[in-house]
Parts: C-alpha cells; structure tokens; sequence
C-alpha cells in the first residue's frame, strides 16, 4: 500500500513528507495503524547523522501505538483488532539475552539501524523503488507500520492509544533508569540532568518509588516547573548551581542516584553528575551522543575509592513486555501521569515544528496525532 511517511534524505536535511510504499507482513510480521507517535530526541540524531545509517533515506519514528490491521504467517501473539504498543527494542524471547531476562537488550536489536526487516533481511518500506530505513524497524512517522511481532506488545482496549504510544520509549525509559538500573528507593535522593521526555519520567519514577529528595536540572525554566509537578522537590538550571544544596540537604552524603537524560550527551558530562554522587552511588546513562565521540571525563581516583558506578541504560534496563503492562496498571491507579506528558500535537506534515519546538525547550513531549485524513 502506499503511505505518507516523514523521511531524511541526508544527514543534516530536514524532514520530507513523500509517499512511500509499505509492504504487507511476511512470515512473523503484523501491520498496526497508527494513532499516533511521540516525537524523541533519537530521531534528531537520526537526522542530523549522529546516529549512523547504513544508507538515507530514512523512515523516522520509534514510539506509537496502534491497531493490528494485518497478520502475516505464523503470528501468534496478537490478531487483527487487537491494540498494541510498539518498543523500539525488539523482544524476541528466545536469543540468549531474552532468556537471561535481559529482553532490553535483545539479540535482535543488533539489526535496528540496518533498516533490514528481522524476518526474511529485506525491506518493508520503498521510496521510488529503493529501500528506506525504518528508524528502529519501525517508522512510526507514518500512519500505518509493518513490524515483527518481536517489537509488538499487546494491551488492554481501554487505554487510549495516543496517551500508550509514550511507553514505546520515553515513559519506560525514563521510568526504569530511576527505578530499575537506577535502583532508586525509599529515602533516597535522587539527582536527573536534562527534564526532556526521558528525564521527566526519572523524576515522577524516583519520585514513585519514595526518593525523599528529586532534584531536577535543566537550563529551561518551563521544564523545572514542570518537573515540580511530576515529583522534583528541587530544581537548578545547572549542575553547578545544584552541587552545593545536594550537599546540604543530604548532610554531605550527596546523591544515591544520578540519572543523566540529557538530548545529546557529550563525555564533560560525566564527572560532573559524578561529583553529585555520593559513595557507592550509580551514575546512570541514557542519554545518546554521537556515535563517534568515545572521550570522556571522569575521576578514575574517585571512581574507585569511592566505589561509584557508571551504567549505561536502554528502555530503562527492564523488558518491554513486562515493562509496559506493569506501567499502563499504573497509569490506571493514577500513580503514572500520562496526558501531563503531551505539551504539543502535531500534523504529520508540521513535523520540522515539532522538532524546533523541542530544541527550544517548549514541550516535554511533543506528538503527531495522526487523523482520518492520513489513512
């Protein structure tokens, strides 16, 4: 069928509305119609290139929900009509690392910037007859998506599917950085850098989990008032501003956790949220970077005799299948804030507006809301 889709011709070019051609599911494959996607900071690295790709174009997208349209051979998961949740890491169940209960970091996740469809290692979406990457073998810019079964999490009918597409990434990530990687519990203070669409989940999961102090960093004044509202019990523009009152408020212990959420990471970050960490503390990282930087720096001195940890995180280090059920149970005790979360719906075609509205610091989660004008 043919789709309108959002795609990146080169690295650096900014987003293009064409019409694509989408196959049907193959052995192992399910067709979903979108209702909608969350806008994350990753495809901006996408676009920019920070991420690296095979080839361009390039489908973005890697967070939606949606409706089993179409069931390919030998899909015994989910069957037309049922509701779904993409994960941008697939999981498969079965490799090595699904068995060992570690489905975040699934064998098959090594093919998600290959763009290469995990069942037959071919191509379900064209453009002018050449293959286009989906962006974790998704594509969720575009109403209608073929994926395998792998990345397609089944939910209950009674979630609205605009407010589950946000666990396909940023509320499962953040939320497990804190909480699972992170370790966070309670009595414990709590530091997040960057209050973004992953990082506003960090505060309102420390804060769910009984931290006694959630300090929230970010430069943008709107996200600290933000953050207050999701569990912060105190914010700062900067990690400068932010080391002495952790200092104060934990009598010197400093903090327990330290989750960095920033949109692109660089390594000067690292120290910094390790000063902020107290003695057998965890620095955790969620942030991305691009993919060649490899220089980062840090106190090995301080690293060692204070028996600290650096830990880097995906999906929030807990498997989608028992990560997002677990969350949507939340988000119906009232305990998780979903609809909080969307500062900003967009049209399929205004995409370029929502991503300058991110890298302005408007929005927590900006989301393209697709229409029956898109299917």
């Amino acid at each position: 069928m043919k789709v309108k889709a959002a795609v990146v011709k080169a690295p650096g070019q900014a987003w293009e509305i064409e019409e694509v051609e989408l196959g049907d599911p193959v052995s192992g494959e399910v067709q979903v119609r979108l209702a909608a996607s969350g806008l994350c900071h990753s495809d901006e690295h996408l676009r920019t290139g920070a991420t690296p790709l095979p080839f361009y174009p390039a489908l973005g997208g890697h967070e939606g929900a949606g409706v089993v349209t179409k069931v390919g051979p030998g899909v015994t998961n989910v069957e037309e009509g049922d509701h779904v949740v993409l994960a941008f890491i697939p999981a498969c169940g079965r490799c090595p690392s699904c068995a060992k209960g570690l489905q975040n970091i699934c064998d098959e996740g090594a093919g998600l910037l290959t763009g290469q469809a995990i069942s037959d290692k071919t191509y379900r979406v064209t453009l002018d007859g050449e293959p286009v990457v989906q962006m974790c073998l998704l594509g969720t810019f575009s109403p209608y998506v073929t994926v395998n079964e792998a990345s397609v999490i089944k939910i209950e009918k009674d979630i609205p599917l605009d407010k589950a597409a946000l666990l396909g990434c940023g509320v499962a990530t953040g939320w497990g950085s804190a909480t699972a990687i992170g370790g966070a519990k309670v009595g414990d203070t709590v530091v997040v850098i960057g209050i973004g669409g992953v990082g506003i989940n960090s505060v309102q999961g420390a804060a769910s989990a009984g931290a006694r102090f959630v300090v929230a960093i970010d430069p943008v004044e709107f996200k600290r008032q933000k953050a207050k509202e999701f569990g912060a019990t105190h914010t700062f523009a900067s990690i400068e501003e932010a080391l002495p009152v952790i200092g104060e408020i934990t009598w010197g212990k400093m903090a327990d956790v330290t989750v960095i959420t920033v949109g692109e990471i660089h390594g000067d970050m690292i120290q910094p949220a390790l000063s902020a960490t107290g003695k057998g503390g965890q620095v955790v990282v969620v942030g991305m970077g691009h993919y060649a930087d490899s220089q980062v720096t840090l106190s090995l001195f301080e690293l060692t005799l204070l028996q600290k940890r650096l830990q880097g995180a995906i999906f929030g280090g807990v498997g989608p299948r028992s990560q997002i059920p677990k969350l949507l149970d939340h988000y119906r005790s009232g305990a998780l804030k979903l609809d909080e979360l969307v500062t900003k719906t967009y049209k399929l075609e205004d995409i370029n507006e929502g991503y300058a509205d991110m890298l302005a610091g408007k929005n927590l989660r900006g989301m393209i809301v697709y229409t029956e004008d898109d299917y």
